[in-house]
């Protein structure tokens, strides 16, 4: 960039002579850019002195000297050259430090350069820098299976582009795309009549698979991860098909197993999308109404009496920052009525405040029919709206309130799976 900008100056200059290029950047010191225009000051002969008539007057403005005004006027380096035996011999640090700052997708075009580079995600003096510089931001990973072939694509948010990272690593068995965490992501699936879930890092093309669970049934899953321990945990809350007399188990990474804990009490579930924020984990029900909350720390299940709003056709939860958790659902019976709108949960007064609507241009371009069915999924106070039949994204900035479509959106595929995705490789699946 740098290269380019003095490129274009070192144009420009042999364009105009350099007498001239110097005397209009003296100008621009010394004149005041005014035009006179008053009847008195034409009556007494004063001349027009507007900037396209001004006569360029070659002085040398007080308090330069040559060399500043050289500066001013052209590029002192118009052309840097890299020389090879001077960047080779760059320290060590220097390079990780540098490197870690560089967005993680370009880092596989960088391993070709050499076999330096080839070796740097190995490095324990990259990851630990990769570790210390803050997040590239937030990204949208899809998966699909394509003739039994995994797909995986990467949306990064910041840099609004899209990405493919191979995902050939990955057993036949795994088809459920579970969520992702901290730069981890987990799938689930059945390898016969066995259900495995496992952690992979995509970046590190890494994974493993779980422990099996005490009851091996498919379940409802989670994953949270704990950066500050690098360690990370999965919460089976239920089973997949309504059964409530499975007790709920959490697999801690630093114990490497499955840990029983408080079975979920009788209640009727109303979505199997859970959200987890402030160390709890929140289901809704219909029956009792409201919310089902499991506190992971203390290892139980606690009943939170907040109605939903009326007319809730249906409904997503979904974890923000810190304490926030939102519900996301249409309002109205008739199609052209309905309307889609953001809640918030007082924690204090246990109700639903709202706290804003899609707009209608978007609502109608997103859901083109009553009946469409949509996904919504968020993280770190951004929201996701995706179309199964439409195959658009839209996401929702709450603290800006500012509504986006996802430029270039690859969502055709009908079974494709989406969740937001933090790109990181430092992220231990162990």
């Amino acid at each position: 960039m740098v290269l380019g900008l003095g490129d274009a100056s070192d144009s420009r200059s042999r364009d105009l002579p350099v007498e001239e290029d110097e005397g209009r950047q003296l100008s621009y010191f010394g004149r005041s850019g005014s035009r006179t225009t008053s009847p008195i000051a034409r009556g007494l002969g004063f001349r027009n002195t507007s900037p396209s008539r001004q006569k360029v007057v070659k002085t040398k403005p007080r308090g330069l000297d040559e060399e500043m005004i050289a500066t001013f006027a052209k590029a002192p380096h118009p052309e840097v050259f890299m020389e090879d035996n001077i960047w080779a011999m760059l320290p060590e640090d220097l390079l990780n430090e540098i490197l870690a700052r560089v967005p993680p997708f370009v880092i596989f075009r960088l391993r070709s350069v050499c076999k330096r580079w080839n070796s740097i995600l190995q490095d324990n003096g990259f990851l630990k820098f990769h570790s210390q510089v803050p997040s590239h931001g937030p990204c949208l990973l899809t998966f699909w299976k394509n003739s039994q072939t995994p797909q995986c694509s990467v949306f990064s948010l910041p840099l609004k582009q899209w990405y493919k990272i191979p995902f050939m690593f990955l057993p036949q068995w795994a088809f459920w795309l579970v969520g992702s965490s901290g730069g981890l992501v987990c799938f689930s699936g059945l390898d016969g009549l066995t259900f495995r879930t496992l952690i992979c890092n995509p970046l590190m093309q890494s994974w493993r698979t779980l422990p099996s669970m005490h009851y091996n049934q498919h379940r409802q899953l989670i994953m949270v991860v704990d950066r500050k321990k690098r360690s990370f945990k999965v919460i089976a809350a239920g089973d997949i098909y309504g059964d409530k007399s499975l007790p709920t188990e959490v697999y801690d990474s630093k114990l490497d197993s499955w840990s029983l804990h408080q079975t979920m009490p009788a209640v009727n579930i109303c979505s199997s999308k859970m959200a987890f924020c402030d160390s709890r984990l929140y289901m809704e029900t219909i029956s009792p109404l409201g919310l089902m909350m499991y506190q992971l720390d203390a290892g139980y299940w606690e009943h939170i009496p907040a109605k939903f709003p009326r007319s809730l056709l249906d409904g997503y939860l979904v974890a923000g920052t810190q304490k926030r958790l939102f519900l996301v659902g249409r309002i109205g019976l008739y199609s052209t009525l309905q309307s889609m709108r953001i809640w918030e949960l007082d924690h204090a007064k246990v109700i639903w405040i709202e706290i804003s609507r899609m707009p209608p241009r978007y609502f109608r371009a997103l859901l083109r029919l009553s009946a469409e069915r949509f996904e919504c999924f968020g993280q770190d106070n951004l929201i996701c709206f995706t179309s199964w039949n439409q195959g658009k994204g839209l996401i929702f900035d709450v603290d800006k309130k500012v509504w986006s479509w996802i430029a270039g959106c690859t969502l055709q595929t009908y079974n494709s799976q989406v969740c937001f995705y933090e790109p990181r490789f430092d992220a231990l699946i162990y």
